[in-house]
């Protein structure tokens, strides 16, 4: 993925999170909890219950799995971001925001 796209993908994704975090302080909904809903993505804990991951697909394919909560799931998505997520990941978590009308439709063949 080229430098320059990437960089706009993860702070794009960023800026999303941060958005999410004040729709939901004002009682509102989060864009990353509604994409999951959608079956877009889920954040799962990992069987040993101590880490979360990151996964494609549709929630209700894991049963088992109890919900996580928003904060937990935006500091290790920020985490993850910040530390350099790969590309795979940064395009999963882009595309949860794909509603978003900051969304650049050209994101998608990257």
């Amino acid at each position: 993925m080229d430098l320059d796209v990437r960089e706009d993908l993860r702070r794009f994704v960023l800026d999303r999170l941060a958005e999410d975090e004040r729709r939901l302080a004002e009682g509102g909904s989060s864009l990353l909890e509604d994409a999951e809903g959608r079956g877009r993505l889920r954040i799962v804990r990992d069987d040993e219950g101590e880490g979360l991951l990151l996964l494609p697909g549709s929630e209700s394919a894991d049963h088992d799995h109890a919900p996580v909560p928003f904060e937990e799931k935006a500091a290790m998505l920020r985490q993850e971001l910040e530390s350099g997520a790969d590309d795979a990941t940064l395009r999963l978590l882009a595309t949860a925001y794909d509603t978003h009308h900051a969304w650049q439709e050209e994101w998608r063949t990257y």
